[in-house]
């Protein structure tokens, strides 16, 4: 049954069972959007519609099954969005998890993965989402990226790996898709309590005789702590919001505490000085 053409503005977004994603689809429900609030794993739906019904949106979210992974899936589901709703004005892509460890030691099935979900995933939902704002003449595609998108730790790799391929195909994109209209977005989170450091970070897997123990202890005790200590994540999805709504965005939203001040320090550091200040600080 289709649905009746849709007044409001529609955002899409992708990885919404939790955090960011989930944060995101009831920010922007609250700012008067329709939310196809889209995950893996419909049946995942429950934290969000909880969190939804509790901020008085809960009819403002359409949830339904979209895997980045499977790029035939995805173009079918948008063309079904389409469809029911008779546009699409934003599109968040936030889907994606995070993977860790040394490069030396991260199979190639880990490589693939992450690679696969942050950054094929965003570009095959990019893809399929252009010809229907190409034709509205406007939209706005938002990518959650990362401050792991400008400045790469250790142990961090293949994570950063994909943030830094989200950056350069937004750059490019944002370029390709003004003249119609459309603006593509950065945003760069720092640490905020989601799941990512529970399912990521703080469980770096190693190889008990690894060379590389002692940096990674380092590693993951910093990553424990910043775990402990991140905000919520609120804060990201109202930069999604501000985003959104604004008319011409910016192409890059740090948010956090102390990213702008990072990504600075890291720009005007002499690179033989900040190495040897990183890997002090391992050190200690």
């Amino acid at each position: 049954m289709t649905i009746e053409r849709e007044t409001r503005a529609v955002a899409l977004v992708t990885g919404a069972s939790s955090g960011f994603g989930l944060h995101t689809s009831v920010a922007l429900a609250q700012a008067g959007y329709r939310v196809v609030a889209t995950m893996r794993s419909p049946e995942k739906r429950d934290a969000l519609l909880h969190t939804a019904e509790a901020a008085g949106v809960r009819e403002s979210i359409d949830v339904r099954r979209m895997d980045v992974t499977d790029h035939a899936g995805i173009r079918q589901t948008l063309e079904k969005i389409a469809a029911d709703y008779g546009r699409i004005d934003v599109l968040v892509n936030n889907a994606g998890f995070a993977a860790g460890g040394v490069v030396e030691e991260v199979d190639d099935h880990t490589w693939r993965a992450q690679m696969e979900t942050n950054f094929f995933g965003t570009v095959a939902v990019t893809r399929a989402v252009l010809p229907h704002m190409r034709r509205q003449r406007r939209g706005t595609i938002i990518n959650i990226s990362s401050v792991s998108g400008r400045i790469a730790f250790p142990g961090f790799a293949p994570y950063a790996a994909t943030k830094f391929a989200v950056e350069g195909f937004t750059e490019a994109l944002r370029l390709e898709v003004l003249p119609f209209g459309i603006h593509a977005v950065l945003i760069e989170p720092g640490a905020y309590k989601t799941e990512i450091w529970r399912k990521g970070f703080a469980t770096i897997p190693a190889r008990k005789d690894s060379p590389y123990q002692p940096m990674l202890e380092a590693v993951l005790r910093m990553a424990r702590k910043t775990a402990d200590t991140a905000p919520p994540p609120q804060e990201v999805a109202a930069a999604v919001v501000r985003a959104a709504l604004a008319p011409a965005p910016r192409l890059r939203y740090p948010v956090g505490r102390g990213t702008a001040a990072m990504n600075l320090f890291r720009s005007l550091l002499p690179w033989k000085w900040y190495e040897r200040i990183v890997l002090w600080a391992l050190r200690r």
